[in-house]
């Protein structure tokens, strides 16, 4: 498994981080390649998406489902056809050495896991000459800057406005 995972810190309760992330159809306003989000289910468990991706000559349908949440810590989900994926939103109210809370910050991690090995040539329809494994490699990069641009966005509309953001970037 190949995994991506982006923390950084905000500057609001994590309450209404959870909230804010539980609205998953908003990620098509973050992300460069996702056109579009249709969600089948009230944000809990069992809710699934349709993703529309598409990137270079390619579009792609994927689906996903909300697998587990535990408010407002955490949100798990799961690719339902294709591939082996899965993620998380992490979400953790900073305390300082003494155990008190900090002023409103909250950490949130963005993780995913996937297994490029776990598709097939038939999930897309490919130009001719160009193979799967290709597009597997030149999809790689991609995911973890989609995945700095996801929480970089997530960050801005938290907090109501852009300002630079120190993120933690994690790949195996």
């Amino acid at each position: 498994m190949e995994r991506v995972e982006v923390s950084t810190v905000v500057y609001v309760p994590p309450e209404e981080v959870y909230e804010f992330l539980l609205a998953f159809r908003r990620y098509a306003n973050y992300s460069e390649h996702l056109r579009s989000v249709r969600q089948f289910g009230d944000g809990g468990p069992g809710t699934e998406y349709e993703l529309t991706f598409a990137w270079w000559k390619l579009t792609y349908t994927a689906r996903s489902k909300v697998t587990e949440v535990d408010p407002p810590n955490r949100i798990e989900w799961g690719v339902t056809k294709d591939i082996d994926a899965a993620g998380r939103w992490l979400v953790e109210p900073l305390v300082d050495t003494d155990g008190e809370a900090e002023e409103v910050e909250t950490e949130v991690t963005f993780v995913v896991e996937y297994a490029p090995g776990s598709t097939d040539d038939g999930i897309v329809d490919l130009p001719r000459f160009v193979s799967l494994g290709w597009v597997v490699e030149k999809i790689k990069p991609k995911i973890r800057a989609e995945a700095e641009r996801i929480v970089r966005r997530v960050v801005a509309d938290l907090e109501g406005e852009e300002r630079a953001v120190e993120l933690r970037i994690e790949t195996r």
